[in-house]
């Protein structure tokens, strides 16, 4: 994750110095399409208000996005993106040290609201489907450790999650810094019902992206 994170701040610093010659490059009357790779940082949070102690962990992000303007100030911004979540936690267990951590895979697809009162800033918003793939935990209590996966095949749509995103996106010339919060709302499942899970994620991410 250290070298995600330095690979994210070199394209920022190249970024940054090709955009010193391009500050009239204005695109946000142009359909653009994009590639982009970043970190999440996320967590979850107990949606019944009790106290719930879980440290925040690292995962990646990517994928891509389509931008479609209506006007000069407003435009829609759908994404398919690749992203790994979860939490960590750690304990004392009749006085042995534990600690647990859960990975989930996911494909999410945010369709996004953008506002661009600059050609240099985009704020968006909107909600995002949230598509599970796969669950990893790891349990370690003094020396025992085990590892479970468990892979989900989502043939009824109405199994997944949905939640609601927002951030602010820099343009520097064809590239994109990203900084985005999201929070999980609801869960629905595969009989039409709905519900909302007690334990939800809440995920902060930074990107960079190129658009053509």
């Amino acid at each position: 994750m250290k070298k995600t994170i330095l690979v994210i701040a070199t394209i920022t610093f190249i970024a940054l110095g090709s955009s010193a010659q391009t500050m009239d490059n204005d695109m946000r009357s142009k359909i653009t399409f994009g590639v982009k790779a970043g970190a999440n940082l996320s967590n979850v949070y107990d949606s019944q208000g009790e106290q719930f102690n879980a440290d925040a962990k690292f995962g990646m992000v990517a994928g891509v996005f389509l931008g479609i303007p209506i006007g000069e100030l407003f435009g829609i911004q759908p994404e398919l993106l690749f992203a790994q979540k979860g939490f960590k936690g750690t304990g004392n267990l009749l006085g042995s040290d534990y600690k647990f951590t859960r990975t989930t895979d996911y494909i999410d697809i945010p369709l996004l609201v953008t506002i661009k009162p600059s050609p240099f800033i985009t704020i968006l918003a909107g909600p995002q489907y949230s598509y599970l793939l796969k669950q990893k935990d790891s349990f370690t209590y003094s020396t025992f450790s085990t590892v479970q996966e468990q892979e989900f095949k989502n043939d009824n749509v109405r199994k997944n999650t949905l939640g609601i995103i927002g951030g602010v996106d820099i343009n520097l010339s064809s590239f994109v810094i990203g900084i985005r919060a999201g929070w999980d709302l609801t869960q629905n499942h595969g009989d039409g019902t709905s519900s909302t899970p007690r334990y939800k994620n809440v995920t902060y991410q930074a990107t960079v992206g190129f658009r053509l």
